[in-house]
């Protein structure tokens, strides 16, 4: 065979493969550049919990029962900082909220308002009232939904809003930016030290007075017999996008669906 023919089937050859090449190229390039959109769209789900105040504040989590305990349940958050992390993949519920004046003494840690069992890392324990709630259910209904409300049925320590981003549905910034201990009712006040130290927290009138009516215990579980009182029209009228007693307008709690961050902020 001549040398010319041999030189132009080489050439060929070499042109093909790297025809073939380029193609198959090409078409990996093209799965992926129509794969990544799936996950752009999805971004994780991200809580925020921001310190606004001019003091650090100790946030608790505390899920409801059946339900995994998120960051230990607590830390310190400085003044002016936040920390994110993820919410969690599947169905949650619980609540959120700031431990104040919290200090080590004598070897054991202990907060003004707030106070889980004297410990920095709750680990699923409650808190000890007055005390600004958050409340939250994650992931539940069939587009994905986030419920959330402020809650004072349990008194007041600290200003506090849920702020959603860029869900769809009803989103609304809901809570309370008041400073209530400057306008506390003096039966209302806790102060700490007890007595003659500052106001530090406002009690409910359940937690004030315990009776079964104020309260909303027994005879007064129900909506139809737990009312409104003037302790409870105190914290109304101050953050009406709050629950204020036990039975309060369940239209407080909102419904928004894949929101990509939920902010809880102190002192907003």
């Amino acid at each position: 065979m001549p040398l010319s023919h041999v030189k132009k089937m080489a050439s060929t050859f070499v042109s093909l493969r790297f025809t073939l090449f380029f193609t198959a190229t090409c078409l990996i390039s093209c799965i992926f550049t129509e794969a990544t959109p799936h996950y752009n769209h999805h971004p994780k789900f991200i809580l925020t919990l921001v310190n606004n105040c001019p003091f650090t504040v100790w946030p608790a989590i505390q899920p409801n029962a059946g339900h995994p305990v998120l960051e230990r349940g607590g830390f310190a958050l400085n003044t002016l900082t936040h920390r994110s992390f993820p919410a969690p993949a599947q169905h949650w519920s619980g609540r959120i909220w700031a431990r104040t004046g919290c200090s080590y003494n004598h070897g054991r840690f202990s907060c003004a308002t707030g106070d889980c069992g004297g410990r920095l890392e709750c680990n699923g324990l409650g808190g000890s009232s007055p005390a600004t709630l958050a409340q939250f259910t994650l992931h539940h209904g069939h587009n994905d939904l986030s419920s959330y409300a402020v809650s004072l049925v349990d008194g007041f320590n600290v200003p506090m809003t849920v702020t959603p981003h860029e869900g769809k549905g009803l989103c609304p910034v809901v809570g309370c930016r008041a400073n209530l201990l400057a306008t506390c009712p003096d039966r209302l006040q806790l102060r700490s030290p007890p007595g003659h130290g500052p106001v530090v927290a406002c009690k409910s009138g359940c937690e004030a007075f315990g009776t079964d009516e104020l309260c909303c215990r027994n005879h007064y579980n129900s909506p139809q017999t737990c009312r409104a009182s003037s302790f409870s029209d105190f914290f109304k009228h101050a953050c009406p996008a709050t629950f204020t007693y036990a039975h309060d307008s369940p239209s407080l709690t909102h419904e928004c669906s894949s929101p990509r961050e939920l902010k809880i902020i102190f002192c907003h």
